[in-house]
């Protein structure tokens, strides 16, 4: 089988990309002609959905900025709040949530003393206190949504269950084949788990608030943006569209989150709603260019204007890259020592 070139698969990849985003864009030709605010109200809703997501922004800034804190990391607390608008630029433009290497890299090499696995680790403890407040939210407001959801296929669930088992085995058989690789693999991870380790404490639960009240301001984006274009949304509808619309995200697609995001504001909002599908879909649109656009150009002047642009970013990566290949060659040289060791040991013993 022939192997792809880089530029092949950088090709392909942009194929495989493309095609939900072409799906996108056939579905809302099929759609009624969406309506957009033209009046005071609207604009003024539409405005102020725009100050409360730089809010949740700032928010989330300074909820990195603890964590990072507490994991002794040194670093400014200028370049965590630029580098959270440069994040999400990159979640947004790049496949598989790459924005989240960009903050890694680039903290990386403003922050002496700090591993890119560190750091990497507080942006998955991150993760880890969004998912845990989507779940809450989940299960306390927007068990409406959930009974709406259609019955599982009981074939698809046993499949499911089979997979799952076959994956356990497979790992178990992995585990006792390759234990002293799995072992210096999760050593290596390990700095990566002690961020999220710290959550369990009075600083996580601390943590875990702020992240509920983030996506409170973010469920105000959801209602504003709903009043701009008629939609009457409450807290409680807000709070479920908006729990619901982020778990869909962590689904794997296409940069922007483009086809898994948009079919759950849908869903979502034609379960809590009756709002017509012209309004439904400037919802939609609306919605994606608050949450979406300004940010991503933020993001985008920041990284040009502060951090060089993408060259640097190339230079940080190439730098880590270096950094990884020295500390797996330390560790397979003292690896190899304690081998030496322990076979001199067994043949003085044996003598």
């Amino acid at each position: 089988m022939p192997t792809l070139t880089p530029t092949r698969k950088r090709i392909l990849m942009g194929i495989v990309w493309l095609i939900p985003i072409a799906c996108v864009v056939w579905w809302a030709t099929k759609q009624e002609a969406p309506r957009f605010p033209s009046d005071a109200g609207g604009i003024v809703a539409l405005v102020g959905a725009l100050g409360l997501y730089v809010v949740a922004t700032l928010m989330r800034a300074e909820r990195w900025d603890r964590i990072l804190r507490r994991a002794d990391v040194d670093c400014r607390r200028a370049d965590v709040y630029a580098l959270t608008p440069i994040g999400y630029m990159g979640n947004n433009v790049l496949p598989a949530r790459g924005g989240e290497l960009l903050r890694t890299f680039l903290l990386g090499s403003r922050a002496p003393g700090s591993t890119k696995r560190t750091i990497l680790g507080t942006i998955l403890a991150e993760r880890v206190l969004d998912a845990v407040a989507l779940g809450v939210i989940l299960v306390v407001l927007a068990s409406n949504l959930l009974g709406e959801l259609p019955a599982p296929n009981m074939t698809v669930v046993l499949a499911g269950v089979a997979v799952l088992l076959l994956l356990i085995v497979a790992a178990a058989v992995a585990l006792l084949k390759f234990r002293e690789r799995l072992l210096f693999v999760l050593a290596s991870l390990k700095p990566m788990a002690q961020p999220t380790r710290q959550l369990l404490s009075g600083h996580g639960i601390a943590l875990l608030v702020l992240s509920l009240a983030v996506w409170c301001v973010e469920a105000s984006v959801y209602i504003a943006v709903g009043r701009a274009v008629g939609i009457e949304l409450g807290l409680q509808d807000g709070l479920a569209v908006v729990a619901f619309t982020n778990a869909a995200a962590l689904i794997p697609a296409a940069p922007g989150y483009i086809g898994t995001y948009d079919a759950a504001v849908i869903f979502a909002v034609n379960a809590v709603t009756n709002a017509p599908r012209s309004a439904v879909l400037s919802y939609l649109i609306l919605l994606r260019f608050v949450l979406f656009v300004p940010i991503t150009i933020v993001g985008f002047v920041l990284l040009v204007v502060r951090y060089g642009g993408l060259s640097r970013v190339k230079a940080a990566r190439e730098a880590a890259q270096a950094e990884q290949r020295a500390e797996h060659e330390a560790a397979a040289a003292a690896a190899a020592a304690t081998r030496v060791e322990s076979h001199a040991d067994t043949a003085a013993s044996t003598a």
